[in-house]
């Protein structure tokens, strides 16, 4: 199939483009790499009157620390992570930079990476997302910029279901900040998917920072939004590897993906500790 007829404007600023994102009784939406809302396009799941390219903004192009940790503009693309864009602001914590140059790395492929968006990939809110997961797990703040202020919303409240999220008509998602973590932060990231390039079935991220006292494990690729393991995070963080028994990963899944067939939470409990088991460098 071929999209339905839409106009296309390039904005020119994020204040053009929140005031573009008024117009068409509602029927107006922001594109960036198009990874997401090109075959939604074809699909004809969404038919926009009017779709507004943000990808140009230099709001949205920019990396810069600000005093509560650094700023990440929504329109850098997996590829610029992959390639070490953000190493020179992240130079404070070397072991953060890395993280998110593996995940960018992982995700689907190098064509899509050069093009797909931060912002595209976290808006579009697939719960099988590397970056859903990745920046639950390290307590990114996002901003919703719209035609009056900008708003920001931590990511632990901005994905509400598959797909849902907290922006309100008429808003952007224009950047994220995330916080500063120490030289002693370590993190694991596991996915299982069929074949490379596909969506996770089964993923996990953890960050563990004992200088801040952060200790977090978050399971994704799940029905909704991805869901801490605070619980067993704490175990771990006090005790280590000792703490991630099979009943004890077993429970913590169980707590927050019920309902999920025995190969489900199977994959998701080996997710868990070898995700866990990564923090430790343990293989």
């Amino acid at each position: 199939m071929k999209a339905a007829a839409f106009e296309y404007q390039r904005a020119q600023t994020l204040e053009h483009a929140t005031q573009l994102l008024q117009q068409a009784d509602g029927r107006t939406k922001p594109i960036g790499g198009g990874q997401s809302m090109g075959p939604m396009l074809n699909l004809r799941l969404v038919r926009p009157g009017l779709l507004v390219d943000v990808s140009g903004l230099a709001e949205m192009r920019q990396v810069a620390a600000v005093p509560e940790g650094y700023w990440i503009g929504g329109a850098i693309t997996h590829a610029e992570i992959e390639d070490g864009r953000l190493d020179a602001l992240l130079s404070d914590c070397p072991s953060l930079a890395h993280m998110l140059r593996r995940v960018a790395a992982d995700i689907a492929y190098r064509a899509i990476r050069n093009r797909g968006t931060l912002a595209g990939s976290l808006a579009h809110a697939d719960p099988a997302a590397d970056w859903v997961l990745t920046m639950a797990a390290l307590d990114a703040q996002l901003q919703c910029a719209g035609p009056k202020e900008k708003r920001w919303v931590a990511m632990a409240q901005f994905m509400s279901g598959a797909f849902t999220t907290a922006l309100q008509e008429g808003e952007l998602l224009s950047g994220l900040r995330l916080p500063r973590y120490s030289s002693a932060m370590r993190w694991g990231y596991y996915k299982f998917c069929r074949k490379t390039g596909e969506f996770a079935e089964a993923s996990c991220a953890a960050v563990f920072d004992p200088e801040l006292r952060v200790a977090r494990i978050v399971l994704g690729a799940l029905d909704g939004a991805p869901m801490a393991l605070q619980s067993l995070a704490a175990a771990v963080a006090q005790h280590g590897l000792a703490a991630l028994s099979d009943e004890a990963v077993s429970r913590a899944v169980a707590q927050v993906a019920p309902g999920k067939d025995a190969m489900q939470r199977q994959l998701l409990t080996a997710a868990v500790k070898r995700c866990v088991k990564q923090v430790f460098e343990v293989k």
